[in-house]
């Protein structure tokens, strides 16, 4: 696991963790107050519906993914960004090998 408030984070020094069939995560960076996270989809993985007490920011780095915020829906692809305010139900479906980058205010504890 990397070091919190570490300056320099390199690819190959960041181990990555299976969460669930198809998702593989990994802490980029974080301090007390921010943290990165890049998630890795297999085609036809899932991000089960959930809700936390963080303001997440997602970034499509690649693939195509199938959205659920709150009561809405929406095909998502490279180059789209995501807003999900504290305690807002969310959760995805992959519909092509990609790569999600999510960005928490403040760190996420849980995955540390």
């Amino acid at each position: 696991m990397n070091e919190k408030n570490k300056r320099w984070l390199f690819s190959n020094e960041v181990n990555g963790e299976n969460v669930s069939e198809g998702v593989e995560r990994f802490v980029k960076s974080y301090t007390d107050e921010l943290m990165v996270v890049e998630n890795h989809f297999k085609k036809g993985s899932v991000g089960a519906l959930h809700s936390h007490p963080h303001t997440q920011i997602t970034y499509v780095v690649s693939g195509k993914f199938e959205f659920t915020i709150g009561n809405e829906k929406n095909i998502v692809q490279a180059g789209d960004t995501m807003l999900k305010k504290d305690g807002i139900t969310h959760g995805c479906v992959c519909l092509e090998d990609g790569i999600l980058l999510d960005i928490f205010s403040p760190m996420r504890e849980d995955f540390i």
